[in-house]
Formats: structure tokens, C-alpha cells, sequence
């Protein structure tokens, strides 16, 4: 799996308004979930993202105090 600064620099390729701090914030393992999920918005539309089944639908973050 390629560091986070990797990962951070891949998805930032992809989405350059993601802020870099607030990327740190995450874990290798969703950093890497995200990244494949903008990857898969490259593919034709026939393609479809599948959320692993391991991960809930929604999710929400509190801000850093």
C-alpha cells in the first residue's frame, strides 16, 4: 500500500480542492478507499463504484476541537 503522503498527492491529482490538512486527518485504509472511488468516476458509466461491505452508508466527522 503506498503512504499516506502517496495517497494524498493521488487524490489531490484527481481533486485539488481537497485540502491537504484535512486529508492527514484520515486513515491509509480510507485514504485509500477514497482514492478508488475518484478512480472510478474515470471509468465508463457502465462501471460502478461498490461501497465495501464493510463500511457504513453514511458516516459523519466532528470537527477538530
Amino acid at each position: 500500500m503506498p503512504d499516506k503522503a502517496n495517497l494524498i498527492d493521488a487524490i489531490r491529482t484527481h481533486n485539488p480542492t481537497a485540502p491537504v490538512n484535512w486529508l492527514a486527518g484520515f486513515s491509509p485504509e480510507a485514504l485509500r478507499m477514497y482514492l478508488d472511488h475518484l478512480l472510478s468516476t474515470l471509468e465508463p458509466k457502465a462501471s460502478a463504484w461498490v461501497r465495501p461491505g464493510d463500511t457504513p452508508a453514511m458516516m459523519t466527522r466532528s470537527t477538530a476541537a
